[in-house]
């Protein structure tokens, strides 16, 4: 797999690679899972609307009860009537604030965040070469993002709109990665730390009266943490405004448990006004065996304390259909009010079999 690929994955909700972590079994017995709810993310790729048709129809028939599903705006409407004619529940799955377009980058690009050594993400991607990213402190990409939200918004028969990359770079990667890109983040590095843009900068003075780059260490400084944290919770509360003046759901992939969320990449997700939240608990991303599932879950139920509900993402490259049914239990038992599978690509029968 290509590294625009995986890092593309790993930031749909979905990171994309099998690191090569042994899975570790539990003590639990392979048995199917209680009925509950199942989503799984798809793409359109190339698919014709017959093949959705076909695709929606078999996925109802194996009691998937909704789609996560990227594609491009001006396949949404048919897709979603297609969706719906098979009774299924469809989410437009839409990539935010990480934006590689060349149009939005030449006309505008201040709108793109700083890292603390001062390069943009316009011309110094970290990591892959599309990591360019916007900074949702900036109140005109905000409102570029809330047209776009509202556009699907509106579309008949879709049911929602899901936030991806929905947080700013990665500070830190999951420490399943560092091998792959040969870093050691044992701290916040400054090539790695965003957003010190202009705007940044001024809207933090003029709170805490301090430059953030005149801060000696930032990972430390609780007031600039919470300042990303917040810059991304505001552009989702006022998303989630847009999608309820159409009536429509806003959902969100994020990062597997609050902690994590905040440490690695400023989402502090327990504030978001979300309809429901995916956290994409991907164990072998953190060098985890299969029960961290239970664990990763229940952080994230304890923390909401039953505002909304919680689908446990869960990565199929890194389970097996003998393994599946156990992890859909871990994830129950964790408090999930059901599971997402990342991808529907990669389930084949074998899965299905064992969980449905």
């Amino acid at each position: 797999m290509k590294k625009r690929d995986f890092i593309r994955m790993v930031g749909l909700g979905a990171v994309g690679i099998t690191i090569g972590t042994p899975l570790l079994s539990g003590c639990r017995s392979l048995q199917r899972v209680p009925e509950m709810p199942v989503w799984v993310w798809m793409s359109a790729r190339g698919d014709s609307p017959r093949q959705w048709k076909n695709k929606f129809r078999e996925l109802a028939r194996l009691g998937v009860s909704g789609i996560l599903m990227q594609a491009s705006e001006e396949q949404y409407p048919e897709m979603a009537s297609l969706a719906k004619s098979a009774g299924l529940e469809i989410h437009a799955w839409i990539v935010v604030l990480n934006h590689r377009n060349r149009e939005t980058m030449e006309k505008h690009p201040e709108w793109f965040t700083i890292s603390r050594d001062g390069r943009s993400t316009v011309e110094h991607q970290p990591y892959v070469d599309y990591y360019s990213w916007l900074c949702p402190s900036r109140a005109e990409v905000r409102e570029f993002i809330a047209e776009r939200v509202k556009r699907l918004a509106m579309m008949d028969n879709l049911d929602g709109v899901h936030l991806d990359y929905i947080r700013h770079s990665d500070v830190i990667l999951p420490i399943g990665l560092w091998s792959k890109y040969n870093l050691v983040q044992d701290k916040e590095y400054p090539e790695f730390d965003f957003c010190y843009c202009d705007v940044c900068r001024d809207q933090f003075k003029k709170q805490e009266g301090i430059d953030p780059m005149d801060i000696e260490d930032p990972s430390g400084h609780q007031a600039w943490l919470q300042f990303r944290y917040d810059s991304v919770t505001r552009l989702v509360n006022e998303l989630a405004q847009v999608t309820r003046d159409h009536q429509k759901k806003l959902t969100a992939a994020v990062f597997p448990t609050p902690e994590i969320a905040r440490k690695l990449v400023r989402q502090e997700w327990l504030k978001w006004n979300l309809d429901a939240v995916y956290p994409m608990i991907y164990h072998n991303f953190y060098e985890k065996n299969i029960a961290w599932i239970e664990i990763a879950t229940r952080e994230g139920t304890r923390g909401l304390n039953g505002r909304i509900p919680l689908y446990s993402g869960l990565f199929i490259p890194a389970l097996t259909p003998d393994n599946i049914a156990q992890a859909v239990q871990y994830a129950m038992d964790g408090g999930a009010a059901g599971v997402t599978f990342f991808n529907e690509r990669a389930m084949n029968r074998k899965f299905w079999r064992n969980v449905v």
